[in-house]
């Protein structure tokens, strides 16, 4: 059986002893198998998965979970409102984060810039999932050290 990506996922129904529409990182490979972990933590509001997860008894469990935009910077490509409350309002070109909370539901932040540097916030707004196909992914020069960045060739992420 071909079994999707690693990544982000939104659970469907029960997989693994995990409730349905809880945020999960689908692992696809590993000892003992493949498996679901939950959220542990968010840091800079990306997940950090927890070290413990739950192994797929049953592989054919996977048509119960869907794939999820990955976590990361995009750019609002269509304008859009972010529920049909219209609480809030992304214009066309405006920067901004993706996330997700624990009920895999998607979050946006709104990166500022304050004295030169991108301040990115803690607190975002809830959008609507029909609201995901307006973002496009960017890329972004990334170091893993921590350092002052710039990126090499090939070192990017969004």
């Amino acid at each position: 059986m071909q079994l999707p990506p690693c990544g982000l996922y939104r659970t469907l129904a029960p997989v693994a002893g995990v409730p349905e529409g809880r945020l999960v990182y689908f692992h696809n490979h590993g000892d003992p198998g493949p498996g679901l972990y939950l959220p542990q933590s968010w840091k800079a509001n990306r997940v950090q998965p927890s070290r413990q997860g739950h192994t797929l008894a049953d592989l054919s469990d996977v048509r119960h979970l869907e794939r999820l935009p990955a976590e990361g910077f995009y750019r609002v490509a269509e304008p859009f409102d972010c529920c049909e409350k219209k609480c809030r309002h992304f214009p066309e070109e405006l920067l901004v984060q993706l996330g997700y909370d624990g009920n895999a539901r998607a979050i946006v932040f709104l990166p500022e810039l304050v004295d030169g540097m991108l301040a990115i916030p803690e607190r975002g707004s809830a959008i609507d999932a029909a609201n995901l196909p307006y973002l496009e992914p960017l890329k972004l020069a990334s170091s893993r050290s921590g350092g002052s960045g710039g990126g090499k060739d090939g070192d990017y992420s969004h």
